[in-house]
């Protein structure tokens, strides 16, 4: 049986902060034990990728517990921005980071802080890169001039999941998302103003704690445009209640300024939902095709409000193009795979760098 010491940012369990990488690095670590991996999980406290001196100190603790020649699967949340305490490590560890979202592409707004520099100096050190999806693949090497054989992807898995019943109008929507500025609650909110003349309902469920300054400031803007009694900031919803939340809707609404792929994508499209979002990143190749070549939904450009709002007047007033979208959506849904096959292609990383199955990489 071969180690593996999983390297997690602390509170990956919390529900009061659900995420995609926190759902992806626990599949995770249950799917490589399945395969029979001894998997050690460290959890690492502080706020990351952003930490102080104490959380560096952690995690220099948790790096020299690691006996030498050991595989490491580090989130890069931690990776990316701890070059001091990681790149020495490289010369005892087999270092395999997983990229769930690359620092050295800040969401609009936050270019002057620059993190290309600490994450090139990891990733260049990395015996492995896992990303979550082609596209982030191809911005590492296009960044990074990394070697290609060096970044490999394993997208995330679904779960299966009963069809939502959806209803005659379309006008149940939700979105799925922390809120903050990254996924462009403020962008949806003045398209659904835009709309307001149509018949509509929008559920918000994410977190409410990671920029309260910015929550704030959206139930203002709701107030200000008329519609704050028919947009629900719901908060955190895991496991069955989060199934309800999706069971009621008819499409996901996603504004996001940024996306390395879109979890709530695939989700979504699980159940046999549309989804109108925006074309950023990994999104698109989430979102994917049906059998018959349909997009199983609306894709705009990022930040372009009129985009979304025209995308929204179509989806709420067409019953035709409802009911071709909600095709689409079941023909992908038969081509999501599992979390299985997302174990299994990290499993096979792993081996490749792992003391045991392979010489050291040079």
């Amino acid at each position: 049986m071969t180690a593996v010491h999983v390297v997690v940012p602390d509170g990956i369990d919390d529900p009061a902060r659900p995420s995609g990488g926190n759902t992806y690095d626990r599949r995770i670590c249950r799917g490589l034990a399945e395969l029979g991996w001894l998997v050690h999980e460290r959890a690492v406290p502080g706020s990351w990728p952003w930490p102080d001196a104490a959380a560096r100190a952690s995690l220099e603790k948790v790096i020299a517990a690691i006996p030498d020649d050991a595989v490491v699967l580090l989130d890069g949340l931690i990776a990316s921005t701890v070059p001091e305490v990681l790149v020495p490590a490289a010369d005892r560890l087999r270092l395999v980071v997983i990229m769930h979202m690359p620092l050295g592409r800040p969401p609009p707004g936050d270019e002057a802080v620059d993190t290309s520099t600490p994450e090139r100096a990891v990733l260049s050190r990395a015996a492995a890169i896992i990303t979550t999806s082609p596209w982030t693949r191809r911005w590492l090497l296009e960044r990074y001039a990394l070697p290609a054989g060096q970044v490999h992807v394993a997208e995330p898995g679904t779960d299966a999941a009963d069809l939502a019943p959806g209803t005659p109008t379309g006008g149940e929507l939700l979105c799925v998302a922390a809120l903050t500025p990254n996924k462009g609650y403020d962008l949806l909110l003045a398209a659904l103003a835009a709309v307001a003349d149509l018949p509509w309902r929008c559920v918000c469920v994410g977190a409410l704690v990671r920029d309260p300054g910015f929550v704030e400031r959206l139930r203002h803007q709701a107030g200000q445009d008329g519609i704050s009694d028919r947009v629900l900031f719901a908060g955190p919803r895991v496991g069955a209640d989060l199934d309800a939340a999706y069971a009621a809707a008819d499409v996901l609404v996603l504004a996001s300024r940024g996306e390395t792929y879109g979890m709530v994508v695939t989700e979504a499209i699980a159940r046999g939902l549309p989804v109108v979002a925006t074309a950023v990143g990994g999104l698109p190749e989430a979102l994917g095709r049906g059998a018959g070549g349909g997009r199983p939904g609306l894709l705009v450009r990022p930040g372009d409000t009129a985009a979304f709002a025209g995308a929204l007047r179509c989806w709420l007033s067409d019953a035709e193009l409802r009911q071709r979208l909600r095709h689409a959506a079941r023909e992908r849904r038969e081509t999501l795979s599992g979390w299985s096959q997302t174990s299994l292609r990290i499993s096979h990383v792993l081996a490749g760098v792992a003391p045991a199955l392979s010489s050291r990489p040079g």
